[in-house]
């Protein structure tokens, strides 16, 4: 095959004649463009595939003589085909039952989450509760906490608790039942801060980092185990409508490997699962050795192309949501993330030496290791303590640790990623809509290494692209959108919503290597590069057919990308409606 854009003159069918001798494929797809996302970005007119895997790629003539009386035969009239998309990053068990009690409206301004808080208030019992999490100040256009006055008038009889990472916004009545008035104090030596009024010294409703002060409770309805199977079934299935094939679980638990076992056994599970368990950091050494090999030894450990435990997540810092991302320099004072410490680099959580102790216990348990790492002082720690495993216990390179979001980098910690072979778990739409507070917040020098993908593929760091869902059903209505499409068009342009400019446009990528962001570097982040990520003989039949070609269409419209068809392993699992 040669390189995009010219026709293939070589075919790979070979391979049908040899190792699958005898055996017909089942189905070809022909008169299309195949994208195969080899080593060459090879581009073919037709595939053939046997059971779930490919088959060959190559001609229409050539793919299609390949054919008999049982093999579905498809004529693609001319649309594109793509390797099945890899999401590196997602909260599927939790995002699935979001919604259940009620639907929850988008929201972008002070009044949208005002008129949310109302809606609920008449819609319960006076004194029930009423909570809303991670609807992220820096993403409304207000860029700031409802004040305790404004909850108190949409909802004067309901305790109110609107909480954004470590920090919240409590209305009065929710203030009154957790103790916290004009004479609360945090105990000197404890984090955490409660704003007061600097006339009346009374508090203004915003707590930071004090969440462990406030008591809640809900009459909210749970889903049965019944209930959250399917409701993890259905939204597995807006993955494969938006073209994802595999997904990365990164903050795993022992109920959510059950629910995808039970899809499993149902023949249900449309996505791949590779899962990183997740480990509470703050144990002692002894707990979270004890929990690391029970992961290890547990059956789903063994390499399995449809559900596969195979990492360990922790909690290194906060976040750049929330002003808690820990960072190398301070962060300056700001009103929008209530930093008022000159001083202030955000939070770790892990120190080094417990940090290299967990790092050095899974990757010698045979599992990957990543942290969430936000800050580049996050990330430089975390490739500290897989640097000290290289030189003084073994050699890393194999085991492929990761680093999970890695949005501030610095060129020292990308020269040691490229040289031990670490690997980074990232997330283009925060760029995009996030980038124009962050510009504002740390000024165009600091915001140079910021998600700075062309580096990462210079320096031939494989790095994938993720979405970290967490709420809600809908590729762009979910915090945090997992539109593969959207996202590939930020790694491109890096234009943030609300600015008319991209941020570094040094650090651009191609179309083609925004393509292999979610699909072949996706695959090697999970340890599959051999079995999927790329539409090569022998591997896998997961692919997806395009409404238009990304490669070439106006890249204005490359961001609205529709998915008509996927395929998981030559199986059809979602098919666009007319």
């Amino acid at each position: 095959l040669m390189r995009y854009p010219s026709l293939p003159a070589v075919l790979l069918v070979s391979f049908s004649m040899t190792a699958w001798a005898g055996d017909p494929p089942t189905l070809i797809l022909h008169h299309g463009k195949i994208a195969t996302v080899d080593s060459e970005f090879s581009i073919a007119e037709a595939i053939a595939i046997r059971g779930e895997r490919v088959l060959a790629v190559g001609t229409n003539e050539e793919i299609t003589s390949l054919a008999n009386d049982s093999t579905q035969v498809i004529n693609l009239q001319g649309k594109t085909v793509l390797p099945g998309l890899i999401d590196s990053h997602v909260h599927p068990t939790g995002a699935s039952v979001f919604e259940f009690d009620h639907p929850i409206p988008e929201m972008e301004t002070i009044a949208d989450v005002l008129s949310y808080v109302k809606s609920r208030a008449d819609a319960l019992d006076d004194g029930e509760w009423i909570r809303l999490s991670q609807v992220f100040i820096t993403r409304l256009r207000d860029q700031r906490f409802p004040t305790r006055h404004e909850l108190d008038a949409v909802a004067p009889k309901n305790p109110v608790y609107f909480r954004t990472g470590p920090d919240a916004a409590l209305n009065s009545l929710a203030l009154e039942l957790n103790g916290i008035d004009k004479d609360f104090q945090i105990p000197e030596g404890e984090s955490g801060r409660v704003e007061r009024d600097p006339q009346t010294g009374e508090p203004t409703g915003i707590i930071r980092s004090a969440g462990r002060y406030i008591k809640t409770s809900s009459r909210e309805s749970s889903p049965n185990q019944e209930q959250k199977q399917d409701l993890l079934r259905d939204l597995l299935q807006a993955y494969n409508a938006a073209g994802i094939t595999s997904i990365a679980d990164r903050n795993g638990s022992s109920g959510g490997v059950e629910l995808y076992e039970s899809l499993l056994n149902r023949g249900e599970l449309t996505c791949r699962v590779f899962v990183s368990r997740g480990v509470n950091a703050g144990s002692n050494l002894e707990v979270i050795e004890k929990q690391i090999q029970e992961i290890a030894s547990h059956p789903r450990h063994e390499s399995n192309r449809h559900l596969w435990i195979r990492g360990v997540k922790i909690f290194l810092d906060g976040g750049m949501l929330t002003g808690s991302a820990y960072m190398r320099q301070p962060w300056g004072v700001s009103e929008i993330y209530g930093i008022s410490d000159p001083e202030y680099r955000g939070l770790r959580y892990v120190e080094p030496e417990k940090l290299y102790r967990i790092a050095k216990m899974a990757l010698e348990n045979d599992l990957q290791m990543t942290a969430h790492s936000v800050g580049d002082g996050a990330v430089q720690s975390l490739v500290d303590a897989y640097a000290r495993i290289d030189e003084n216990d073994f050699k890393v390179r194999e085991h492929r640790p990761c680093v999970t979001h890695c949005n501030f980098m610095t060129p020292e910690a990308i020269e040691t990623m490229s040289r031990l072979g670490i690997v980074a778990d990232l997330q283009p739409a925060w760029l995009w809509l996030d980038g124009k507070t962050l510009l504002r917040q740390f000024g165009n020098d600091r915001m140079r290494y910021f998600q700075p993908y062309r580096t990462l593929f210079s320096k031939e760091i494989k790095v994938g692209g993720g979405s970290d869902h967490m709420q809600k059903i809908g590729k762009r209505r979910s915090v945090n959108p997992y539109d593969p499409f959207l996202a590939m068009w930020i790694a491109i342009t890096r234009e943030p919503r609300g600015m008319d400019t991209a941020i570094h446009p040094e650090e651009a990528i191609s179309r083609e290597q925004a393509i292999r962001l979610y699909t072949i570097n996706n695959a090697w982040l999970t340890f599959e590069e051999h079995e999927k990520g790329s539409l090569e003989p022998g591997k896998l039949a997961d692919l997806i057919v395009v409404d238009r070609d990304p490669l070439t269409c106006p890249l204005e419209d490359l961001a609205d990308t529709q998915v008509l068809q996927t395929y998981l392993g030559g199986k059809l699992v979602h098919e666009r409606a007319e």
